[in-house]
């Protein structure tokens, strides 16, 4: 492992206009006008605090709510254009991962299907031979952070881009292609991070419907999880990082996965790579 991958540097970006979205910019404001009441009329202090108090959990619902568009642009169905194609996305999470991803890919070439991989970077640089062959193959591959951190929506501004960056950085070296998107570790993040996104030029997606592969351990479940409803502009999340097993010991995105994609085919629906409609 080369020293600028074990500590990933933060490359020179060029200066981008951040949006924030009305809920950031009121919460500015809100804090400033509470600061002023309280200095003009100390008496008030209690009720001013439990207004900040109610501020901050809706700050943190937000976050917590993976699927939520509160912090800024994010991906939960594909872009309105996509409906006349009848599209949909397919997406990988947490690999790659060798006992899995090959078999994966396996699947998705017989029914002649291209996915996006959303994948951990350190696993990128583990496994990189892997990591080349999902891009030489036609498919994807997105950015899910450097380490995939359970802390990730805890992190300060500096953590959390030394996280995206990390992840950026070793896809780029390893395949030679640049992510384009970028899902935040289980979905979960905090106001810092759609500046970040915007600055490095990355889109967050998030998904429509997911079948919960890495703990639910009956493959009927999970497919009827992802199978129920599906329409144009899905995009669904599976996960060929961290799978969950079956009793037999199979994990269990193997045994969805060829039922998930005859349904897709018999429903006419077009899976498309996230980037192709960035």
């Amino acid at each position: 492992m080369t020293a600028a991958h074990s500590t990933p540097q933060t490359p020179q970006t060029p200066h981008r206009r951040v949006r924030q979205t009305p809920l950031v910019r009121g919460s500015v404001g809100f804090h400033i006008g509470a600061g002023i009441v309280t200095m003009a009329v100390p008496q008030l202090w209690p009720w001013t605090l439990g207004a900040i108090a109610v501020n901050h959990g809706l700050l943190a619902f937000g976050g917590l709510w993976p699927r939520s568009r509160w912090y800024g642009s994010n991906w939960v169905r594909l872009p309105a254009e996509a409906a006349a194609r009848r599209a949909i996305s397919l997406t990988f999470d947490d690999g790659p991962d060798p006992a899995v991803t090959p078999r994966v890919l396996d699947m998705l070439d017989q029914a002649g299907v291209k996915a996006t991989f959303f994948c951990i970077g350190t696993r990128v640089l583990e496994h990189a031979a892997l990591a080349r062959e999902i891009v030489q193959r036609g498919h994807a591959l997105e950015n899910h952070s450097h380490r995939h951190v359970h802390t990730f929506s805890l992190s300060g501004p500096r953590a959390m881009r030394r996280e995206i960056v990390g992840g950026q950085q070793i896809i780029s070296d390893v395949t030679g292609t640049e992510p384009r998107c970028f899902r935040a570790p289980a979905g979960l993040r905090n106001p810092f991070l759609d500046p970040l996104l915007q600055q490095l030029d990355l889109q967050l997606v998030s998904w429509t419907r997911r079948g919960f592969d890495t703990r639910e351990r009956d493959p009927a479940r999970v497919a009827a999880r992802l199978l129920d409803g599906l329409a144009a502009r899905d995009i669904l999340l599976l996960h060929d990082g961290h799978a969950a097993r079956t009793q037999s010991g199979q994990p269990v995105v193997l045994d969805v996965l060829p039922g998930l994609l005859d349904a897709v085919r018999r429903a006419q629906l077009e899976p498309l790579l996230l980037r192709e409609l960035l």
